[in-house]
């Protein structure tokens, strides 16, 4: 009897909960009137449906709904291409061939979409566009349940909530499930499995057990789609709320195996002879605690470079006498191991060296000691991190994930000593440009030599006398180079 009692009374409160929602989303909703019933008028003057779908529609349950609107309509691409002109500030037509508009209106981007009921060919993910007839293909092709609910947009500015599949109730217990048969729908799209685990980390939803069991057992499948494609999904996962629940969901599923195989490697076996942290878990605590130390907006370069920065160890680990274990150069090791797999992910040039740069110079901190760095070493840390300094201020810090707390509180204030030192060289010197005391037109001009070679020798000398005493003046600077270039090789 009380089991019966507590079940209507979760019930009861999951139906207030699901009416507050959809009010809630409704008032968003309303917000948005000047764009939704202006448009919903024009296709109904011209006997069409038009409604709100996908995650537009889920955002706007959960409070979060951006200035990109999806919609889908029984009205045909051409015909929708009428409808918004005259109305849309521009429009394009680039995803035609998918049977969708794209418009801007003031600050929204709408997307139009006419109902959909596609044909895949289980090789690769490009499905042959078939338009359908109702609300209910069009929804049942979707990814997830979440993803298919939809609002029904009338021209006097009526909504109708429209959720044939059940993605309310599987929003309300925070649940990812696919409209048809997981198996389907992941043979149909395999990217569709490396979306779910970005929706748990954008939404901090689970997996129903069928889909995550279609993940493990189709896994491979993976590796139809592109590296680009691949990329964008992996870029939205590390930069959502919960991106250590989406990582652990792809390395459990072995999905990570194929896309980011560096990462389920890390799980190191631990014996009780040979004790050491569990690298995994350990890269995924730095993440965390470097997003607590970002300021404003998610960095993605900084979440990359703490995911990955040990990823060298298990390919350098190794067991000392007397039970311990070291990973010697695993900053080295493992920077080469980040370029060659964003490389293979198709990054930017840019996002491979920032990400490999910091994760090669993420120990350097721990020759600091208790302050015994000279100036000269001072420099070349903040010469040698450029621009990256404040995310490696970042990642050195997030890197510390010892349980002592007197060690852990000794490793901040040496780390704020070094921060003291570096901003103190910074009042007395240029240290975001350190440069040459002379620069190319008065080496030539001293040493009487034409550009070339030697010049750059003579640069690059005065650069290291530079970081090594600071600041020289000019006739001290001088006198330097003629004395090295007395006793210099020539070209």
């Amino acid at each position: 009897m009380a089991d019966k009692i507590s079940a209507a009374g979760q019930s009861e409160k999951s139906e207030e909960r699901r009416a507050r929602l959809l009010a809630a989303a409704a008032v968003t909703l309303n917000e948005l009137s000047p764009i939704l019933t202006p448009l919903a008028g024009r296709f109904a003057a011209a006997g069409h449906e038009l409604y709100l779908v996908g995650g537009s529609v889920r955002d706007a349950v959960l409070g979060r709904l951006g200035t990109d609107l999806d919609f889908t309509t029984d009205a045909r691409p051409e015909i929708v291409q009428q409808l918004l002109s005259g109305w849309a500030d521009n429009q394009w037509d680039t995803g035609i061939a998918f049977g969708t508009i794209s418009a801007a209106k003031g600050d929204q981007v709408i997307e139009i979409t006419t109902f959909r009921t596609d044909s895949y060919d289980q090789v690769s993910r490009n499905p042959e566009v078939l338009y359908g007839t109702s609300l209910e293909e069009d929804l049942i092709r979707r990814d997830f349940t979440v993803n298919a609910m939809a609002v029904r947009l009338g021209a006097d500015g009526a909504q109708e909530f429209v959720d044939p599949l059940g993605g309310m109730d599987a929003l309300l217990e925070g649940l990812l499930d696919t409209p048809s048969a997981p198996e389907k729908s992941f043979g149909d799209d395999p990217l569709r499995m490396l979306r779910a685990a970005r929706f748990v980390s954008q939404l901090g939803f689970s997996l129903i057990p069928r889909v995550y069991t279609a993940i493990t057992e189709m896994a491979g499948q993976i590796e139809r789609i592109t590296a680009e494609r691949v990329q964008v999904e992996l870029d939205k996962l590390i930069l959502g709320d919960f991106p250590v629940e989406g990582i652990d969901v792809m390395c459990e599923t072995g999905l990570a195996g194929y896309v980011l195989p560096e990462v389920p490697a890390m799980k190191l076996e631990i014996d009780e002879h040979h004790q050491h942290k569990d690298v995994y878990w350990h890269s995924l605590t730095v993440l965390v605690q470097a997003i607590d130390l970002e300021d404003g907006d998610p960095d993605l370069v900084l979440r990359w470079a703490a995911l990955l920065h040990d990823i060298g160890k298990p390919d350098t680990r190794k067991h000392e006498p007397g039970g311990g274990v070291s990973f010697h150069h695993h900053e080295v090791v493992g920077a080469k191991m980040v370029r060659k797999r964003l490389r293979a992910l198709k990054y930017s040039k840019r996002m491979v060296d920032d990400i490999s740069h910091l994760v090669f110079l993420h120990l350097r901190f721990h020759g600091y000691g208790k302050g015994q760095w000279t100036d000269s070493a001072v420099r070349r840390y903040v010469t040698d991190a450029g621009e990256l300094l404040p995310k490696l201020h970042k990642l050195v810090r997030a890197d510390s994930t010892t349980r002592n707390k007197r060690r852990a509180a000794a490793l901040q204030a040496t780390y704020d000593d070094l921060e003291q030192r570096i901003a103190v060289l910074a009042e007395q010197e240029d240290l975001a440009r350190v440069r040459p005391d002379l620069d190319g037109n008065a080496i030539m001009e001293l040493l009487g030599i034409e550009a070339g070679p030697d010049v750059g020798k003579a640069w690059k000398f005065l650069k290291e006398l530079r970081l090594d005493r600071g600041p020289l003046p000019r006739e001290e600077a001088e006198k330097a180079l003629l004395e090295w270039w007395s006793g210099a090789p020539r070209t």
